[in-house]
């Protein structure tokens, strides 16, 4: 009822919408609360009302048309505004489109249908996207492996990835946590879908899922993920030929010859990398640049990001949207990625340059496109299993938090061919 009520007051004043002034939502400093602006930003797409990104104009800020439907949300979220007449907003504008001014405007248009992949049971505070999406209020639909392997993507323009193990090796938690009821519970669990799904073995499985995503990545959908869902997801494809799991994890032993049958060529980021071979080992490959903060510590431990011109390199300028330059860094199981690994044809788009690692990378694959952000949570430097959930209500104005929510409008943006 409350949308339709919503939807009904849009409707009423869309025809008056040229001749009203305009609402900035800024994204500097002045904001009380990023997070919630961008559900704010949602909400207003989502009831069929466009509105325009302003990229690098105080922080990547929002205008909306003038409706008193906006304003009540504004008020009732918690998100700073302010009023601008015409002239204020042509001003901006005029400004912005100055071929001086690393700035430009992007329409959004319309809100895009988001999926989480993510397994049943979990919990929002489990990742940091589902986290941040519930708190920012913005809808999303949990979608796990018979759903993926069956082509249910096809109806979703936005995916995340939870932190996932794609090699079929269950995180490689084997080492500490193999007599714990959720260790053994989970791969139960995904034995039985395996069988279900007519895979012989989970790896099998999890090599399917990760091709069918990259399927809906080329037909043209978004795909964002973090944690071991990025390198796991990458080192699965270019495994495609090949076994890199121990017997403990599948049955049988790895493929003695697989390094020399490893196609980097079927993957989207990664290239030249080692496997770790070691079963009791907390780690996947040579990817992870976890070890090299370990000669940081979290006061000065911290990644910047890369500054693209607006007006010639929209999708990165849109994604690396923010008040702050430098963020703080926060690990994960894998933390960022060891640069010499990132394949040339990568847009990185944050970097830690003193230990040669990245935080935050993008790229195309045949019509969509895809990024891939390090580490588990932006809030919580060195995140343990057991740990408690982040509360981001203590954290309203996170920089770290920010990046996730632009992957998520960026769905949204009129497309707009790159300049030459």
């Amino acid at each position: 009822m409350r949308t339709f009520i919503l939807l009904v007051t849009f409707s009423c004043f869309l025809a008056m919408q040229s001749f009203a002034g305009k609402i900035l939502v800024p994204m500097d400093d002045s904001q009380t609360n990023h997070l919630k602006a961008y559900g704010i930003s949602y909400f207003v797409l989502e009831n069929g009302v466009t509105m325009e990104w302003l990229l690098n104009y105080r922080g990547g800020s929002f205008l909306m048309p003038q409706l008193s439907s906006i304003e009540d949300e504004l008020v009732i979220r918690g998100v700073s505004y302010e009023i601008l007449a015409d002239g204020q907003v042509n001003a901006i504008k005029r400004k912005i489109a100055s071929p001086e001014v690393n700035q430009e405007v992007v329409q959004l248009e319309v809100a895009p249908k988001i999926a989480v992949y993510t397994p049943d049971g979990k919990q929002p505070w489990d990742d940091a996207v589902t986290l941040v999406m519930e708190y920012a209020e913005i809808p999303y639909d949990k979608v796990y492996d018979s759903t993926v392997v069956s082509g249910g993507l096809a109806e979703y323009d936005w995916l995340h990835l939870h932190h996932e193990d794609f090699t079929g090796q269950y995180g490689k938690f084997y080492a500490a946590y193999r007599n714990a009821p959720w260790y053994r519970e989970q791969v139960a669990t995904l034995e039985a879908s395996a069988k279900r799904l007519g895979f012989s073995k989970v790896s099998d499985m999890k090599l399917a899922v990760a091709q069918s995503i990259k399927n809906y990545v080329v037909g043209g959908g978004f795909l964002f993920t973090m944690c071991s869902g990025t390198d796991s997801f990458d080192i699965a494809l270019a495994a495609h030929k090949t076994d890199i799991a121990e017997q403990m994890f599948d049955g049988d032993g790895m493929d003695p010859n697989y390094q020399a049958k490893m196609d980097y060529s079927n993957s989207f980021a990664f290239e030249d990398y080692q496997i770790e071979e070691d079963p009791y080992k907390y780690e996947y490959s040579t990817i992870d640049g976890t070890q090299r903060h370990r000669t940081l510590n979290e006061r000065n431990d911290a990644f910047t990001l890369f500054e693209f011109s607006a007006k010639w390199d929209v999708v990165p300028t849109m994604l690396t949207q923010n008040h702050k330059q430098v963020v703080k860094n926060f690990y994960g199981q894998t933390t960022d990625f060891v640069k010499e690994y990132v394949k040339p044809s990568v847009t990185i788009m944050g970097e830690s340059k003193s230990i040669g690692t990245v935080k935050y990378i993008h790229g195309e694959m045949g019509n969509g496109t895809w990024t891939f952000y390090g580490g588990h949570d932006p809030e919580d430097y060195q995140h343990r299993v057991g740990d408690p959930h982040t509360d981001l209500n203590l954290h309203p104005n996170s920089a770290g938090y920010r990046l996730i929510l632009n992957n998520v409008l960026f769905p949204a943006a009129k497309k707009k061919k790159r300049k030459t």
